[in-house]
C-alpha cells in the first residue's frame, strides 16, 4: 500500500487537476470492517500442506497439492479414485496441455517406459512444446476477448489484431512472469514505445468491441464506451471481479462504489488508439492509389442516398456495397495504444452510466476497499497512469491478482476452478472449495517468480490429477458432491470447438503447423456474408493449405462465426469469456455427421489409413489408434468388420468408418 501511496504522490506532481475548477470532487469515503474482511479482499495466509500418519495416506500424496485434496476429502467420509491407466493419462495430459491428441508413436513410447519417471518426462516435454502455448494462450484470449472485428454493426475488420494473438502465445511459451505478462497488456507503450513487442501487447486496451458512429469514432458516447470497455476487462481478466456493476450505481453486492469505477476508468483517460504503420512508402503509394477513387465515388454515392427518394435508395446502396467489396484491406500496422494528455477525457461519475449527465469529477484511483480509507487519487494526466496501475495491480502482497490466475489455471486443469467463478471472486460468486490449497498455490506462484510452469507441473504430477473418471464410491459420492469440487475422481470433459476441428485435421494428417502470422479467412457460404446488417469484407486467403490451420489461426469475426464452432460453444467474444460451457444437443451430431468439413477431413482420414495399412485388422487397429488413443474393443472391431464386410474393397466404407469415429464419444471426450 505504501507503495501505491508514493505512485500516487509522484503522480500528482506530474499531473494537473481534472476536470473544471468549478466541478465538485467526488469524496473518497471509508469502508466497514464487514466490507473488507470478505475472504477475497483480506491477505494471503501461510496455508501448510497437511500430513497423514497412515500408510495409504502418505503413498497418495505425490505433491502438496495431494496433501489439501486428501484431507477435504477425508472430512466428507470420501476417498480418491483409483489411478487412470496410462492410455488414459498420455490423451488427457495432451489435450490439457496441447489442444491435439498423441500419436500412436508417442503413445507407444509412454506405455513402453520402464522408467518411474516415465510420466514426468512426458510432462516436461509437452510444457516444451511450443504447442502449449498454442493451447494456453488460447484460454488467455477466450479471458480478454480477443477478436478481430469491431462488432456492432460494422462489424470492421482488424487486420493486424493478430499480432496481439501471437504475442499471447510466445509469451505463454515462454514462460514470460505475469507480473511482466500484466504490464505489457496495460503499459506496454508506458514501459518502453520504442519496444515493438510492448506495443503490440499494449493492443490489449484495444480489443473490446468498437461502435463506430457512421466512421466517427470521437463522439463522446463512442468514448464512453471505449472507456468502460477498458476498465471492466481488467475487473474482469485480472482481479477476477465485477466492477463494471457499478458503472451505473454502488455496486449492489461488493464494496464497489460508483466512483470507484470511474476513478479506475481515469487510468485509461489519455489513452488513445495508435496504429503505427508498418508499411514502405511505395505500398502506402499503391494502396492510396487503389483505396482514394474508391473513397471518392462512395462519398459521391452517399451524397446521392441523402436526397433520393426511397425507391432508389436500394439500387445506391447496391453500388455501394459493390464498391465496398473492391476496398483492400488497411495497411498493415501495429495495434496499440499511445497517451495523449491533450486529448484526455475528463473523468466524472456519470448519473446512471449516461455521459449526458455527469456529475462529480474524479481523478484516478485503484478499488477503494484495497487501499487504506481516504487514499488519495492521482491526477488523470500523469507520465504513466496504466503503468501506475499496473504496478498496484502485480503488487505480491494484493490479495486478488495471484489468486485469480491460479484459480484459472486450476479450472483448465480440471475442467472447474477452486472458485467456480472465475471472473467473480465477489460475493455473488462461488466460494473457494479448498481455500487454503488457493492460497498455498497462489504463494507459491509468487514465490517461483509469478511462472506458470512449474505450477503446471506440480498440479499434473498430483494424484489428484492422475485419478480415473469413475469411481468405486460413485454412488455415495454423487449425493455428498454431485459436481465434484471436491475432486473425488477425474472429471471427463468435451472437447472444446477449436480442439475437435484441429483432431480431426490432425487425425486425417491434414493438420497444418504453421505457428503465427496474419489470420486465415476460409471459403464460407456467402449467405452468411450477406445475413450481416452492413456489408463485410470476407476473401478467402489465396493460400488453401492455410485452410488447415489450427483453428485459433482462423480469423475470429464477432458477428460471423463459422457454424462449426458456434455448434460446440465457442464464445463469441463480445464479452470475458471466463469458461467454455459444454452442452449437448442433436445439431452437433447433425453437424458431425453431415458437415462438409467433417465429411471431408473423414475422406482424407479414410485415404490415410489405406495409404499407411494395407489390410484389417492392422487398419481398424490404427483408426481407433488415431482417433481415441486406443485400440478397438473385440465389440467394436467385430462390428466395424462386419459393416466393411458387407461390400468389401468399398472407398466408401472406409469414409463412412471413418465419420463414424469422430462421432464417438472415445473421440469427443477427454476421461
Amino acid at each position: 500500500m505504501k507503495a501505491w501511496i508514493a505512485i500516487l504522490n509522484v503522480g500528482v506532481l506530474l499531473g494537473v487537476p481534472v476536470g473544471a475548477s468549478e466541478d465538485k470532487v467526488a469524496p473518497l469515503g471509508t469502508y466497514k470492517a464487514s466490507e473488507r474482511n470478505y475472504w477475497a479482499f483480506q491477505p494471503r495466509k501461510n496455508a501448510t500442506p497437511p500430513t497423514f500418519i497412515e500408510p495409504g495416506d502418505k503413498a497418495w500424496v505425490s505433491t502438496p497439492v495431494d496433501g489439501f485434496i486428501l484431507a477435504t476429502l477425508k472430512k466428507v467420509g470420501l476417498r480418491p479414485s483409483p489411478p487412470a491407466d496410462k492410455t488414459t493419462l498420455i490423451r488427457r495430459v495432451t489435450y490439457d496441455l496441447h489442444g491435439l491428441p498423441p500419436t500412436p508413436e508417442e503413445i507407444d513410447a509412454f506405455l513402453h517406459d520402464p522408467s518411474p519417471k516415465a510420466y514426468e518426462h512426458l510432462v516436461d516435454r509437452l510444457l516444451a512444446s511450443p504447442r502449449y502455448g498454442e493451447q494456453w494462450g488460447r484460454h488467455w484470449l477466450d479471458v480478454v476477448r480477443f477478436a478481430e472485428s469491431d462488432g456492432y454493426e460494422y462489424d470492421t475488420h482488424r487486420p493486424d489484431a493478430y499480432r496481439f494473438r501471437d504475442y499471447v502465445v510466445q509469451s505463454f511459451n515462454e514462460d514470460k512472469p505475469y507480473t511482466q505478462f500484466v504490464k505489457e497488456q496495460l503499459a506496454g507503450d508506458e514501459m518502453d514505445s520504442s519496444n515493438e513487442t510492448n506495443l503490440v501487447a499494449s493492443g490489449f486496451n484495444r480489443l473490446g468491441p468498437l461502435r463506430k458512429n457512421a466512421g466517427n469514432q470521437n463522439v463522446a458516447s463512442s468514448r464512453n464506451e471505449v472507456l468502460t470497455e477498458m476498465t471492466n476487462i481488467v475487473g474482469a481478466a485480472f482481479l477476477g471481479v465485477t466492477v463494471g456493476c457499478a458503472r451505473c450505481h454502488d455496486h449492489k453486492f461488493d464494496p464497489f462504489r460508483q466512483s470507484d469505477y470511474y476513478r479506475m476508468q481515469g487510468f485509461f483517460a489519455q489513452a488513445q488508439p495508435n496504429d503505427l504503420l508498418r508499411a514502405t512508402k511505395e505500398e502506402q503509394d499503391a494502396w492510396h492509389a487503389t483505396v482514394d477513387p474508391l473513397q471518392q465515388q462512395m462519398r459521391q454515392l452517399q451524397m446521392k442516398m441523402r436526397r433520393a427518394p426511397e425507391e432508389e435508395k436500394g439500387k445506391l446502396q447496391v453500388e455501394l456495397d459493390a464498391i465496398d467489396e473492391k476496398m483492400p484491406l488497411p495497411l498493415t500496422a501495429i495495434y496499440a495504444v499511445k497517451d495523449t494528455p491533450k486529448e484526455a477525457t475528463p473523468i466524472h461519475t456519470l448519473f446512471h452510466g449516461d455521459y449526458l449527465d455527469p456529475r462529480e469529477s474524479v481523478g484516478a484511483r485503484p478499488l477503494g476497499v484495497l487501499l487504506p480509507d481516504n487514499t488519495p487519487e492521482e491526477a488523470i494526466i500523469t507520465a504513466t497512469p496504466r503503468l501506475n496501475l499496473a504496478n498496484w495491480i502485480v503488487n505480491p502482497d494484493h490479495p486478488l491478482t495471484a489468486r485469480v490466475m491460479v484459480n484459472r489455471i486450476w479450472q483448465y486443469h480440471f475442467g472447474r476452478g477452486i472458485v467456480s467463478t472465475a471472473n467473480d471472486f465477489g460475493r455473488m460468486g462461488g466460494r473457494p472449495s479448498h481455500p487454503e490449497l488457493l492460497d498455498y498455490l497462489a504463494n507459491l506462484y509468487v514465490a517461483n517468480g509469478w511462472r506458470m510452469k512449474p505450477l503446471h507441473r506440480m498440479i499434473l504430477l498430483s494424484s489428484a490429477y492422475r485419478q480415473a473418471s469413475e469411481s468405486p464410491m460413485e454412488k455415495i459420492a454423487m449425493e455428498k458432491d454431485a459436481e465434484n469440487s471436491l475432486l473425488w475422481k477425474f472429471s471427463k470433459r468435451r472437447l472444446e470447438a477449436e480442439e475437435i476441428r484441429d483432431s480431426m485435421l490432425a487425425i486425417s494428417g491434414k493438420l497444418n503447423p504453421k505457428i503465427g502470422g496474419p489470420s486465415v479467412l476460409v471459403p464460407i457460404d456467402r449467405d452468411l456474408v450477406k445475413m450481416l446488417k452492413r456489408p463485410q469484407y470476407w476473401v478467402a486467403t489465396k493460400d488453401k493449405s492455410a485452410y488447415d490451420r489450427r483453428t485459433m489461426y482462423l480469423i475470429y469475426k464477432r458477428n460471423l462465426q463459422l457454424p462449426f464452432m458456434g455448434v460446440f460453444d465457442a464464445p463469441d467474444m463480445q464479452l470475458s469469456c471466463p469458461r467454455r460451457e459444454q452442452s449437448a444437443h442433436a445439431l452437433q451430431a447433425l453437424e458431425l455427421l453431415n458437415g462438409q468439413m467433417s465429411n471431408e477431413l473423414a475422406a482424407v482420414f479414410a485415404e490415410r489409413l489405406q495409404k499407411e495399412r494395407p489390410a484389417n485388422p492392422a487398419r481398424l487397429d490404427l483408426a481407433w489408434r488415431l482417433a481415441t488413443g486406443r485400440a478397438p474393443t473385440t465389440k467394436e472391431k467385430l462390428l466395424a468388420s462386419q459393416y466393411l464386410a458387407e461390400k468389401p474393397g468399398d472407398p466408401v466404407r472406409w469414409k463412412e468408418l471413418a465419420l463414424d469415429l469422430y462421432n464417438l464419444n472415445a473421440f469427443l471426450y477427454v476421461n
